[in-house]
């Protein structure tokens, strides 16, 4: 076959075109999380990812590795770090041991309300940011757990009913809650909570109604007690240098997506604390209305582990409460 001068032409410059093709292509992005399809979190990530899918014109694709199937929450934040996946969700007091300013949102009865969580996450969502920026992380946006609760297999109309239960725990504050009750504490994650009741490890514990419906709390515990004992918050944030590669208006849609996943997961919190409870109650479980006398116990306890975070987390928690208090 002899080829005509154009034809071995246009065979040449096809060659450099074949880099253009492959730029062309999705870039794909690993995101972990540590919860259940049906929780609310992931839902919200589910949307989030959709926005941000379509938002891109097909340049980036996500995929979601829910429940832990990737990496379990102690090992997620080092992921994005390293760049193993590019986007993470934690719960972000789990992370206590490295910044006491990540405790903040689980100090007990510090807020005692939505509004009162909103203001705790504008202010201290600025000393995040900069923390997590210099482990070269962005954070892209913050929801709160619903309000939590004990879930027990006997009333609890005092703290005492808690003394010498075995609690579980998942971040430092609640080890250190369990410890100022009396209670035995033990770290247990997430997906491993039924196991956990099955096996008598724990006897107790304090979470919310959302968590207590993704472990079926039902098949292990007969009370919940609702307290309002925190209003802790999950993470999302992406590795800087993979955000950074992005193009600009690729970037620019993430920070779009994550604002809306913000002002919806907030929502979604507040509506998943009023069905979740329900829930736990259409399986059988009791659901009381705390009593004053546990409340006044909370309240106590609450002020001493206020008092002993300030005096780890320095000026800037000294800074927060300041300005948490002066906000009314």
């Amino acid at each position: 076959m002899i080829l005509s001068r154009r034809a071995i032409l246009a065979a040449g410059l096809a060659v450099p075109a074949l880099p253009r093709l492959a730029q062309a292509q999705a870039t794909r992005w690993q995101f972990a999380t540590p919860y259940p399809d049906g929780n609310f979190h992931t839902r919200n990530i589910r949307d989030f990812i959709t926005e941000v899918e379509s938002g891109s014109g097909g340049r980036l694709s996500i995929q979601l590795h829910s429940n832990g199937a990737l990496l379990p929450m102690p090992q997620i934040k080092r992921g994005a770090q390293t760049g193993q996946v590019q986007l993470g969700e934690i719960l972000i007091s789990a992370y206590g041991n490295e910044d006491p300013l990540l405790e903040v949102d689980s100090i007990p009865q510090l807020v005692t309300s939505y509004a009162g969580a909103r203001k705790l996450a504008d202010l201290s969502r600025p000393m995040l940011e900069a923390r997590l920026a210099r482990q070269g992380l962005s954070l892209l946006y913050t929801v709160p757990w619903p309000p939590s609760g004990f879930y027990t297999n006997v009333p609890v109309d005092t703290l005492e009913a808690l003394r010498g239960s075995r609690m579980r725990t998942f971040n430092v504050m609640t080890n250190r809650f369990a410890t100022l009750i009396g209670a035995t504490p033990t770290l247990v994650q997430a997906a491993e909570i039924p196991q956990a009741f099955a096996t008598g490890v724990v006897n107790s514990m304090v979470t919310s109604a959302a968590t207590g419906v993704d472990s079926a709390a039902w098949d292990y515990a007969r009370f919940f007690t609702p307290i309002g004992f925190t209003w802790t918050k999950n993470a999302v944030f992406v590795n800087r240098r993979a955000l950074e590669a992005l193009p600009a208006e690729v970037q620019a849609t993430i920070r779009s997506a994550a604002a809306a996943a913000e002002t919806r997961g907030w929502a979604m919190s507040e509506a998943a604390r009023d069905s979740a409870q329900a829930t736990l109650a259409s399986r059988g479980m009791t659901v009381p209305t705390a009593s004053p006398a546990l409340m006044e116990g909370m309240a106590r306890i609450g002020a001493i582990m206020a008092d002993e975070w300030a005096g780890r987390a320095g000026e800037d928690g000294r800074k927060i409460i300041a300005d948490l208090r002066a906000a009314g």
